[in-house]
């Protein structure tokens, strides 16, 4: 029997799914990880991100949780505030996560996070990094052999063998491309018509407004919310920093041409967004300083039948990108991670039966896809919820707001709601796959993983991801039934 260990295992994307996969496969013993960015180095920008329980809890077991945990803001509260009046809404108090869960819910720097990834895996031989390097296409998929071409920016395009091939690649991913292509399934990108500023606002613009100054050194998480429009905030690195997220109606890049994703904003069009929000978002969006206003498109893509083709699997956003309405997006890249790494792990005869490899990779669908659809779902469903204009939809909100004062009754905005948090934070990945993966790979009928789809199912039928059709009540009654599992 060959030793898994051995597999060559290659990761296109050096991002926050890249860089997981990198680490899980390396602390799981593989010995050979090769990872292809075509950035010439990993100079890590962004703005906040919140790190959940169900995320700590790998960082932890890889050994990189330190470092990032002490950069980062123990969120204890939730404030979900009316836009137009800062009336709250609800306070959830959330002071026993940590007891609950095994590990704290914390907001910190996505720079801190991702360093902390790229640190762990230069501390591990096994990992190599390929820069200015971009996929250009894949030639084989498996079972005999996974083939893929490699440019560098400045040299010859040169072909890689591998064993197994992971696209972390993104909502542009290359390898998604590729992949569907050889299946004959379009890959087309779709816009969720939102879009998102990003705002970071130091301590000293703020610390002279005792108002502001309060926000930034607490822990908690506000939440503004409005027709069609909310903003998320909370502090972080180490409370130097007061994250501002938005959401809003797609507009600017609806009227350009090409697929941009980010286009440099005007101040002025972003305080007309939220022009009749309250005077403490006004306060916050004035201290934007003039040309650093930057819009991010919020995009998705059709839901995809398949994940997988021989011993080729997406990772993330390249399989399953959602709204940031859960704050699970680079979570359930991280977690798909450690699948990965454990099916792969466990492929009998230790990888050398191609064909029993590519289907222990196909288990890593059987385990993620159901799990990450229904998060993508919440997500979408939170978002419309959040959203409502005047009527009596937005009057039954609001009185569940209300009703939701009272401590473990479900709230609206699902982010916040104790039963979605219990049923997303609870949650170990790891001990789900070592619990289901040989019923599952058991299940698989011969063949199934090559053509990549599961238990026979060639039509490459899939349901919606909840984007853009509504089944909020479909999503409610599959979180109940995960809740009481």
């Amino acid at each position: 029997m060959s030793d898994f260990r051995d597999l060559r295992i290659s990761v296109i994307g050096a991002g926050m799914g890249g860089l997981a996969c990198a680490l899980a496969f390396a602390k799981k013993g593989f010995k050979h990880v090769d990872v292809y960015e075509t950035a010439s180095n990993l100079g890590f920008v962004g703005a906040g991100i919140q790190l959940a329980p169900n995320m700590v809890r790998l960082l932890d077991r890889w050994g990189c949780w330190d470092s990032i945990g002490a950069e980062a803001t123990n969120i204890t509260s939730s404030s979900i505030r009316e836009g137009s009046t800062n009336r709250e809404l609800v306070h959830v108090e959330m002071p026993d996560i940590a007891e609950k869960y095994g590990y704290p819910h914390c907001t910190g720097h996505r720079a801190s996070l991702a360093g902390g990834l790229y640190e762990g895996c230069k501390k591990e031989p096994a990992v190599t990094f390929h820069f200015s390097s971009s996929l250009v296409g894949i030639t084989s998929f498996g079972p005999d052999k996974t083939v893929f071409t490699v440019q560098p920016r400045n040299g010859d395009a040169y072909e890689v063998e591998t064993d197994v091939l992971l696209g972390a690649d993104g909502i542009k991913s290359a390898v998604r491309t590729s992949l569907l292509r050889a299946l004959d399934i379009p890959a087309d990108v779709e816009d969720t018509g939102q879009a998102a500023y990003r705002i970071m606002l130091n301590r000293s613009q703020m610390e002279h407004d005792p108002e502001l100054l309060e926000l930034l050194d607490a822990d908690c998480a506000l939440r503004w919310i409005g027709a069609k429009r909310h903003i998320v905030a909370y502090p972080i690195s180490n409370k130097t920093i007061y994250n501002i997220s938005t959401c809003q109606p797609d507009v600017n890049f609806a009227a350009a041409p090409g697929a941009t994703y980010t286009t440099r904003g005007s101040k002025p069009a972003m305080l007309q967004v939220y022009a009749d929000f309250g005077p403490t978002v006004q306060k916050m969006l004035n201290m934007v300083p003039e040309g650093e206003v930057c819009e991010w498109r919020l995009r998705s893509h059709a839901p995809l039948a398949t994940w997988v083709l021989g011993a080729v699997a997406l990772v993330g956003d390249a399989c399953h990108p959602t709204l940031p309405h859960l704050s699970q997006g680079a979570a359930m890249a991280i977690e798909d991670a450690a699948v990965l790494a454990e099916v792969v792990s466990r492929a009998p005869g230790g990888g050398s039966d191609r064909a029993a490899l590519s289907k222990a990779v196909k288990v890593y669908e059987l385990l993620r896809k159901d799990r990450t659809t229904l998060l993508v779902d919440l997500a979408a469903s939170s978002a419309r919820t959040l959203h409502l204009g005047e009527g009596k939809a937005k009057e039954e909100r609001d009185r569940a707001f209300l009703n939701a004062k009272k401590r473990g009754t479900p709230i609206p905005d699902k982010w916040a709601s104790p039963e979605v948090q219990h049923m997303i934070y609870s949650y170990d990945c790891v001990k789900d796959t070592d619990e289901k993966f040989d019923e599952l790979y058991a299940s698989l009928a011969d063949g199934a993983a090559e053509k990549g789809f599961m238990n026979g199912d060639t039509n490459g039928n899939v349901a919606t991801n909840g984007h853009a059709s509504g089944n909020a009540t479909d999503v409610a009654a599959e979180v109940a039934a995960e809740v009481a599992a």
